[in-house]
């Protein structure tokens, strides 16, 4: 099966957190009804490479009934963070109040939804998804000899993500 998945960045002040998800559902559900939107902070996110492979994994976790959460747009937090526990995962990548740097995962949704979303997020601003490995290794607990070993940051988060789907 194919999917279509749109990744974007965004910088923006979040002044009230449930106003904010009111208005990305309504764009979800005006888009299409298999429309998933997912708002993550971008901070704790390890490149696009990392949030396509996050987004894969939570598919695919939905289609071989091993999903974590109940819901697709909550699958990726938790892949992405590379948790099992959705209040971890909401605890590392949840949107808060305040300057927010955003990554909106859309998955199934039309060809110009990143456009509407703007309008309530602001400009696209995709530089917010390029991993910050000091903050990255302190969100994640990451070691410079893990680094190395797999050759960069955002190779460590896509390790692992994918370590996720091997732990009971």
């Amino acid at each position: 099966m194919e999917y279509n998945i749109q990744i974007a960045g965004f910088s923006t002040h979040v002044y009230d957190v449930m106003e904010l998800m009111s208005g990305v559902n309504k764009i979800s559900k005006n888009a299409d009804k298999n429309c998933t939107i997912q708002l993550l902070n971008a901070d704790g996110i390890g490149g696009k490479e990392h949030i396509l492979h996050a987004t894969l994994h939570a598919i695919k976790a939905f289609e071989r009934n091993e999903n974590i959460a109940n819901d697709i747009g909550l699958e990726i937090c938790v892949r992405a963070s590379a948790q099992r526990q959705i209040s971890k995962a909401l605890d590392i990548l949840g949107i808060k109040e305040g300057e927010m740097n955003i990554c909106v995962v859309a998955v199934d949704c039309s060809e110009n939804i990143m456009n509407y979303l703007e309008k309530i997020l602001g400009n696209k601003i995709n530089e917010v998804l390029k991993p910050d490995e000091i903050g990255l290794k302190k969100i994640y607990e990451v070691s410079d000899e893990e680094i190395e070993s797999v050759a960069g940051i955002s190779n460590v988060m896509i390790e692992r993500t994918t370590l996720l789907i091997f732990e009971i």
